[in-house]
């Protein structure tokens, strides 16, 4: 028998600056809506914020608490933040130290689920959680229970939550597996008017000057705001649906090509929502409507017939904040989304802006035999995209991987030094501009030490759980598919020895992501995902054309790395470039890939020879493509 005792007061309520105040956050009325709803109807699932930083996503997530009605109870629901640097035992809950060492009786102390249970569980920058808290929260979320089996101790409560993420997509992508379970999804708009901005700016000087006034000053709306939601609340369940409403949702969910049920009950639960909250009894079109971009912003799979003015017509159906373009992982959608990827990467992210490729780019078409085709950027921008399907060849001969190395060498070097990092190139010093990786060190093992000490203090030996076997490994392609690569079937040929690593990577249950770099941008051809059975059809759908964008793939490789290893410390990532080297960026300044091969493809009989630059620019190792004389 454990006795569950409740969790510290901690920092939580020691806090005294008031959160800035939901009514008072100018605009994001889609946003707002979406975020009312599942106060209204916590079944939905929660909201996936996506955006770019400084559009209000963390203030008005937060400022969701102070507008939660109460409960049946008569207790307000708490909203948990959930830290990116959480442990395991802070999140599901663990052995109290504490009172085994003051009483000699095992405890269980709560975690964050058991503070959320009812309430809101606030993830900020929810695509950088680590795999393994990830892994909880879905087995949490499913169930609606979290159950603890280690450290001796046996618990399970109850844990029912509404989730609330945040996430910047030029930051990374999002595990599929947990897109999926937010019911909602809201893709803010990239910029305000300048009237907003002006609105915006007065507002927190006013916050900043005196935080309480500024509170107390809304605390009339806030408060009204409360009743309205208690109000719909309390009307939900009287909302009738129609034999129609279930019939437009089903074919409408049909139509979009979504995966499972979960759309469709979303989509019946937001809108009987957004009719509880209009004061309707029954649901209605504009009630459909209004929530139809949310809930298939990142289920949706197949592209939209109706014109871009067919949207949401009832209140907080305003498509300014929103988008049916949201974060997607699916296959049929791939297309959409690596065009988004492309768009983001030439909006200016990364050194320079890079809002178009360098004019210095001379790629020229296959079969043109001169630049008469290059537009004024000096790049084949205006040549429209060309599928090639891809082509059997043999895989050249690749240095043995970081994970290889690292078991063959396990009695000289420590695992977690075995891989090299983002920036640090054999030979060399780390880079400063890399980051600093953890090692990955056995975490203590509580129960083991206690059993072991027998009750003694001081302990005379700290036991530690026992290391993972093995590390995650994950394959990162980056492929050319720039004008130049069409010619001999080129691009082809790269796609075929793609299509070999992943199914290596499949055999050896690996992950894999390939990244396309061409039609002077970077497009995701395959999201992070161990690596699939077949990945052909993918990657015959990949057009090629235009300039060729090495930097910017390059600098995008080079972030996603960093957030991979952020995410888990123990990651080893290769990094495969694929390219004939047919550019003339500047390869000065790049950063370094870590484990990192190039592999040439270059066919022209004076070779230029950019491909060893490259892998010499990269610290890489550098490959020849073979069969090319095939």
């Amino acid at each position: 028998m454990f006795r569950v005792c409740p969790p510290p007061a901690g920092r939580d309520a020691m806090m005294d600056v008031p959160e800035f105040p939901f009514v008072a956050v100018v605009g994001q009325r889609p946003l707002k809506t979406a975020l009312l709803l599942n106060v209204i109807d916590p079944r939905i699932g929660g909201v996936l914020i996506s955006g770019p930083k400084g559009s209000a996503k963390s203030t008005l997530a937060r400022a969701l608490a102070e507008i939660l009605p109460d409960d049946a109870h008569g207790q307000r629901p708490s909203l948990v933040a959930l830290p990116l640097g959480a442990s395991e035992e802070r999140l599901t809950g663990s052995l109290d130290l504490q009172r085994v060492l003051a009483e000699g009786e095992a405890s269980f102390q709560e975690g964050l689920l058991a503070r959320a249970d009812g309430g809101l569980l606030y993830v900020d920058e929810v695509n950088l959680l680590a795999d393994s808290l990830v892994d909880l929260l879905l087995d949490v979320a499913a169930s609606g229970v979290n159950r603890v089996e280690r450290d001796g101790i046996s618990h399970a409560h109850p844990a029912r939550f509404s989730l609330i993420g945040t996430m910047n997509p030029d930051e990374g992508e999002l595990r599929p597996q947990l897109l999926d379970r937010f019911g909602l999804c809201v893709e803010q708009a990239a910029g305000s008017s300048v009237a907003e901005r002006v609105a915006i700016m007065r507002q927190r000087e006013a916050f900043d000057h005196d935080p309480k006034a500024f509170v107390e000053s809304c605390r009339a709306e806030q408060a009204a705001l409360t009743r309205r939601l208690s109000e719909a609340r309390a009307r939900l369940g009287e909302i009738s649906a129609a034999s129609w409403v279930y019939e437009h949702i089903a074919t409408q969910s049909e139509a979009a090509g979504v995966e499972g049920m979960r759309a469709d009950v979303t989509w019946h639960r937001a809108a009987r929502a957004h009719a509880a909250w209009r004061g309707a009894n029954q649901v209605a079109r504009e009630d459909i409507d209004a929530v139809e971009p949310w809930v298939l912003a990142h289920r949706r799979t197949v592209e939209p017939e109706t014109s871009p003015d067919d949207g949401a017509s009832g209140p907080g159906s305003d498509q300014s904040g929103s988008s049916q373009h949201g974060p997607r992982q699916d296959g049929a959608s791939q297309n959409r989304s690596s065009q988004n990827d492309a768009d983001r990467d030439q909006s200016g992210h990364g050194p320079g802006g890079g809002a178009q490729a360098p004019a210095s780019d001379t790629s020229q078409a296959p079969g043109s035999g001169t630049s008469q085709g290059l537009n004024p950027q000096g790049q084949w921008g205006a040549m429209p995209p060309v599928t090639q399907p891809s082509v059997s060849v043999p895989m050249p001969a690749l240095p043995e991987s970081a994970a290889a190395s690292a078991k063959a060498d396990k009695t000289s070097r420590s695992p977690a030094s075995s891989s090299r990092r983002p920036g640090h190139q054999a030979g060399q010093r780390r880079s400063r501009r890399s980051p600093q990786v953890r090692r990955d060190i056995s975490r203590p093992d509580w129960f083991a030490t206690l059993v072991e000490n027998r009750g003694r203090w001081p302990w005379r030996r700290l036991c530690y759980r026992r290391p993972r076997t093995g590390q995650p490994m994950l394959h990162l392609v980056l492929l050319d598919t720039s004008a130049s690569t069409l010619g001999r079937r080129l691009l082809g040929r790269a796609k075929g020895v793609v299509d070999r690593l992943a199914r290596q990577a499949y055999a050896a249950r690996e992950q894999i992501a390939v990244l396309g770099f061409g039609n002077e941008g970077v497009a995701t051809i395959q999201p992070r995902c161990r690596a699939p059975k077949d990945l052909l059809e993918r990657l015959d759908a990949a057009p090629g054309g235009g300039g060729t964008p090495l930097r910017e793939a390059v600098q995008r490789a080079y972030r996603l790395v960093c957030q991979w290893h952020r995410q888990d410390a123990g990651l080893r990532v290769r990094t495969y470039l694929i390219t004939d080297g047919r550019t003339r960026q500047s390869l000065t300044g790049l950063p370094s890939l870590g484990d990192c091969v190039v592999v040439d493809t270059e066919t022209a009989a004076v070779k230029r020879g950019r491909g060893r630059d490259i892998a010499r620019a990269l610290g890489a190792d550098y490959r020849p493509l073979a069969g090319l004389e095939a």
